[in-house]
C-alpha cells in the first residue's frame, strides 16, 4: 500500500511540474517580447552612427524595454557624438499641451541644444542642423493620419536630403496592429500638418513603412535607412509587444485610446467635447446639448461591431465646455478585431447631428474636413446620407491606396 502511495505521489508531482512548465511557456508565449530599433540599433547595427555627429529627433516614447531614454543611451554611449536634440509637437520631454509652441532651449540633462519643430518652424532649417552628420528619429507613432509627428518625420526627411545627412528611422509597433486599413485618402487640397499626404485616415504601418512610402510616393528622395523591430508580427497590437507603453502625447494616455483615436479624434471638427481635460480623453465625448442615454441608446442600437457605448456625464477642466457639465457616452472597445474605428466615428457624429440638429455644428477652426481629408464627408451627412453611403465613396481610394501600401511593408 506505501509503494503504491509513493508511485502515486510521485506521478502527481511530476505532473504538476509538467503542467506549471506548460502555464508559464504558455505566459511566456503571450508575453513576446518585440525588440524596437533603438535597442537593435545599439546591438547589431551601431556602425550606421559611429564616428558621426548626431541629432536626434525624439520624445517621452524614445525608450528602449528598460524605460531608458534614447536620450540618454545615445549620449552616454561612447561610440556615439550626440549634438543636438529635435522635439515635435509637446517637446523632447513631452510637457507641451496640444497645440503649444516649444521654443529653443537647452536641455538641462545633457546640456546639449533642443530646437522645436512645432510652431514657426516645423522643417530643420540649414542652421539647426549645422555640423550634424546623421539625423535619427524615434518617436511612438498612434496609427492615425492626424497625428503630427508622421509629418515632423517627413519635413525633417526632406531637410536631410536638402543638406545631405542620412537620416535613420528607429521602428516602432504601430500600436493599433498593422493590419486595418480605414477611411477616406485625403484629397491634396485638404493638406495641412495633421493630414499631409494622401493616406487613408487608419493607415496599418509603422513609421518606418510610412517613411519608406513618403520617400518614394511623395518624392522625398532622402538617404534613408530604417532600423526594423525584430519580433514584430503586423497582427500584434502594442499590449501584445511585450513593450512599455508611454503616453505618445498629453491626451492620449493608454493603448485603448489610439483605438479610438481614428474614430474620436473627429469630433474635435465639431462642438462636441472629444475628452480632453477629462481622464478618459478620446474615450469620453459628450456637450451640454446632449442627453446621455437618448445617444447610448441610439448608438447601443447600432450593434456596431466590437465597441458598446455607456451614458456619460462629465465636467472637463479644459478646452471645450471647461467647467460646464457635459453629457455623452463613454466608448468600450470590446473586441479590438472586429471594432470598425472610422465608420463608428461617423456613426456617432451623424447621431449626434441628426438627435440634435439645433445644437450640433460642425466648426470652422479645427476643420472637420481637414480632419476627415475632404470637404463631401460633411455634406453627405448634413443631406442624411447614411454611413454606408459615404463608406461605399472611399472605398475606392482606400484599396487603391492598400495595392501602394503593400509594396512598403516591412514585416509581412
Amino acid at each position: 500500500m506505501k509503494r503504491i502511495l509513493i508511485i502515486f505521489t510521485i506521478c502527481l508531482l511530476t505532473f504538476s511540474i509538467v503542467s506549471s512548465k506548460s502555464v508559464t511557456a504558455d505566459k511566456e508565449k503571450k508575453k513576446q517580447k518585440v525588440r524596437p530599433g533603438i535597442e537593435v540599433l545599439l546591438k547589431d547595427e551601431k556602425d550606421v552612427l559611429k564616428g558621426k555627429k548626431v541629432g536626434l529627433i525624439t520624445n517621452p516614447t524614445g525608450i528602449d524595454s528598460k524605460l531608458t531614454s534614447i536620450v540618454d543611451l545615445l549620449y552616454d554611449d561612447p561610440d556615439i557624438e550626440l549634438t543636438a536634440l529635435y522635439g515635435p509637437e509637446h517637446g523632447v520631454r513631452g510637457d507641451a499641451q496640444a497645440g503649444a509652441s516649444v521654443e529653443f532651449y537647452i536641455d538641462e540633462k545633457t546640456g546639449l541644444p533642443v530646437y522645436s519643430l512645432y510652431g514657426k518652424t516645423k522643417k530643420p532649417t540649414p542652421e539647426m542642423l549645422e555640423g550634424v552628420e546623421a539625423l535619427v528619429f524615434d518617436i511612438q507613432d498612434v496609427g492615425t493620419r492626424y497625428y503630427t509627428y508622421i509629418y515632423t518625420m517627413a519635413y525633417a526627411m526632406e531637410a536631410a536630403k536638402e543638406n545631405n545627412i542620412p537620416f535613420i528611422v528607429l521602428d516602432r509597433p504601430n500600436p493599433q496592429g498593422g493590419i486595418s486599413v480605414d477611411g477616406p485618402v485625403l484629397e491634396p487640397e485638404f493638406s495641412s500638418f495633421v493630414g499631409l499626404y494622401p493616406i487613408p485616415l487608419k493607415h496599418g504601418m509603422t513609421v518606418g513603412e510610412l517613411a519608406t512610402l513618403f520617400n518614394k510616393e511623395f518624392k522625398i528622395g532622402a538617404d534613408l535607412k530604417v532600423i526594423k523591430m525584430k519580433g514584430w508580427k503586423r497582427s500584434m497590437d502594442y499590449d501584445e509587444t511585450g513593450l512599455p507603453f508611454v503616453l505618445p502625447s498629453p491626451n492620449m494616455p493608454t493603448v485603448s485610446t489610439t483605438f479610438v483615436y481614428p474614430a474620436t479624434g473627429l469630433i474635435e471638427g465639431t462642438n462636441v467635447s472629444e475628452g480632453r481635460g477629462t481622464a478618459k480623453p478620446f474615450e469620453l465625448i459628450g456637450a451640454p446639448y446632449i442627453n446621455s442615454d437618448e445617444l447610448a441608446g441610439k448608438l447601443n442600437g447600432l450593434r456596431l461591431p466590437g465597441v458598446k457605448f455607456r451614458a456619460a456625464s462629465f465636467t472637463p477642466s479644459f478646452s471645450k465646455y471647461a467647467g460646464k457639465l457635459s453629457h455623452g457616452v463613454e466608448i468600450y472597445v470590446t473586441d479590438r478585431d472586429e471594432f470598425r474605428a472610422v465608420p463608428t466615428g461617423l456613426h456617432i457624429i451623424k447621431t449626434i447631428h441628426d438627435l440634435y440638429p439645433d445644437d450640433f455644428e460642425f466648426l470652422a477652426a479645427n476643420n472637420f474636413s481637414l480632419l476627415i481629408g475632404n470637404d463631401w464627408v460633411r455634406t453627405m451627412i448634413k443631406e442624411g446620407s447614411s454611413v454606408n453611403e459615404i463608406m461605399k465613396e472611399y472605398q475606392p481610394e482606400q484599396d487603391a491606396f492598400k495595392k501602394v501600401r503593400a509594396q512598403y511593408l516591412l514585416y509581412k
